[in-house]
């Protein structure tokens, strides 16, 4: 409290009695798989496909990364986190860490430069003059272009400080390396350029890989299981688990451990859904089977689409089929940002799916869909449509997608949006206090459509008092809040029924 001494008026800030409450993010993609270039096992934020392709290259034959974050992106995607594999394997000693690549190299006068990748294209190094007029002839410019485009310009000089040629870049390049070629007396380089690689040429893709590839580790931050230090993402997909797959990199049953690896992951983070993909070339009979015998999976943390999508691949100047994640993410996305994330993902067009591996049946839907499948279906004359919206879980509570994405996204915010109350004095006032500011922001969220019922009453309650807090929580310095929120739940089935009436019984104004 102040302390008041003299006589005055005093102005004093105080905190008002509720806090808001924002909302999070509900729509971040995590995408892991095999790109032509990028760092490795490193989640790197990507906002649009030019951004992509910058980063990571284009598109790879026989491969789906690219080509699912591309229809992410053309489905109404914003942000998404891109994890590339396949450059750590254990041939080097069994220790799963990378083996070293040799690197092109370069004389720049006294210094010596180098590539960090062998895949980053086409390097070039230019020497230029330093800014400003009169710059002392220690100071000088350097310019790296990757394939003719200036990506780093970096103002460095030969002295010894902390703006040393060799101290900047080893510090903020990300394309090459530099180092001292003789060991004291360096002079300035001359002006000119020199080029590390005159070829740009992506590397193979890696043909042998395994399940550990795709789940990684937490500890070294390697495959999805590094996206645990990512706490945003709200999605994740897997699209090249089935290009290994394809091509015989790995068998079903890997297969399987990858899907159950993700399954364990989002359920383990609690904020985020698995986007499945169902091995591809498969009929809607063996879909079935498949999902019971081989992918007997139960979760409200996953969903599972069928079939694959046709789109055009310019990498091999055809038309190919891919796994339908990328694009499903990317319908996720969109209707969070038009309607809202308590809206189903569904009834929506699949943008840039020009057909279907196989055109469903409303027969063959009703196989699939109580068990979990939703279903890509082609409709005349309104397109290829996402025509389901139901988790793998086989309670009844938790079978639609969008109730658990919708208790995702507000456990997330009530989370965040209640830090203040650690350590505040553990009272009625703040019982009352922690009641108005999540009452306020289900209010909100009841008026956007996304809580069932007629008044707030009926779509939520907030209960912190002493009987969620008795003495005994208070004396272990806990505050237990307990909230009930009524989801809208999506009209999966409607139905009109139509009775025959007589002709002569209808009203008639006289």
């Amino acid at each position: 409290m102040p302390t008041y001494l003299s006589p005055g008026v005093y102005v004093e800030e105080v905190e008002a009695g509720a806090r808001p409450i924002e909302g999070v993010g509900t729509a971040v993609a995590a995408f892991v798989g095999f790109a032509a270039r990028g760092p490795f096992n490193t989640p790197t934020l990507v906002t649009n496909w030019a951004q992509y392709t910058q980063v990571f290259g284009d598109y790879v034959e026989d491969c789906y990364l690219a080509q699912s974050v591309y229809g992410y992106f053309l489905n109404g995607g914003t942000n998404c986190y891109v994890v590339r594999i396949g450059g750590e394997r254990a041939g080097a000693g069994g220790n799963g860490k990378p083996v070293e690549a040799p690197t092109a190299q370069a004389a720049l006068g006294g210094y010596r430069v180098a590539a960090k990748q062998l895949d980053a294209g086409e390097i070039t190094v230019e020497v230029a003059d330093a800014q400003g007029e009169n710059a002392p002839d220690d100071r000088f410019t350097l310019l790296v272009k990757q394939n003719g485009k200036v990506v780093e310009t970096h103002h460095v000089t030969t002295k010894r400080t902390k703006e040393n040629v060799v101290t900047v870049v080893q510090e903020k390049s990300k394309l090459i390396t530099i180092e001292e070629a003789a060991s004291s007396g360096l002079a300035k380089p001359d002006k000119g350029s020199v080029t590390l690689k005159d070829s740009p040429a992506a590397p193979p893709v890696p043909r042998e890989v395994a399940a550990d590839d795709y789940v990684g580790d937490v500890a070294d931050r390697t495959g999805f299981g590094g996206l645990e230090a990512v706490e945003e993402v709200t999605m994740v997909a897997v699209p090249d688990l089935m290009s290994s797959y394809r091509r015989g990199a790995i068998t079903l049953e890997s297969v399987k451990a990858v899907q159950l690896a993700m399954i364990a992951h989002c359920e383990l983070m609690g904020n985020r859904v698995a986007v499945l993909d169902p091995p591809p070339g498969l009929n809607p009979q063996q879909v079935k089977d498949w999902r019971l015998n081989d992918a007997g999976y139960d979760s409200k943390y996953a969903a599972l689409y069928y079939p694959w999508v046709k789109v055009f691949d310019p990498a091999s100047d055809e038309h190919v089929h891919i796994p339908p994640s990328g694009h499903v993410a990317g319908v996720w996305a969109r209707t969070d940002g038009t309607r809202g994330v308590h809206k189903a993902p569904a009834n929506e067009v699949l943008r840039g799916a020009v057909a279907l591996e196989t055109q469903l049946t409303k027969a063959e839907q009703e196989l699939l869909n109580p068990i979990g499948v939703n279903c890509v279906r082609s409709f005349p004359g309104r397109g290829i449509r996402v025509w389901g919206a139901r988790t793998l879980s086989s309670d009844p509570a938790w079978r639609y997608l969008n109730v658990r994405r919708l208790f995702n996204y507000l456990e997330e915010s009530i989370l965040n949006g209640t830090q203040w109350v650690v350590f505040e004095p553990n009272d009625d006032a703040l019982w009352a206090r922690i009641r108005r500011t999540i009452s306020a922001f289900l209010v909100t969220e009841w008026r956007k459509g996304a809580l069932f019922g007629l008044t707030p009453d009926e779509a939520f309650y907030v209960k912190c008092d002493r009987e969620t807090n008795p003495a005994e929580s208070i004396d272990l310095g806990q505050v237990v809040c307990e909230v009930g929120v009524a989801p809208v739940k999506p009209a999966e089935f409607v139905i009109f029924r139509l009775a025959q009436i007589s002709g002569g019984t209808s009203l008639v104004n006289e």
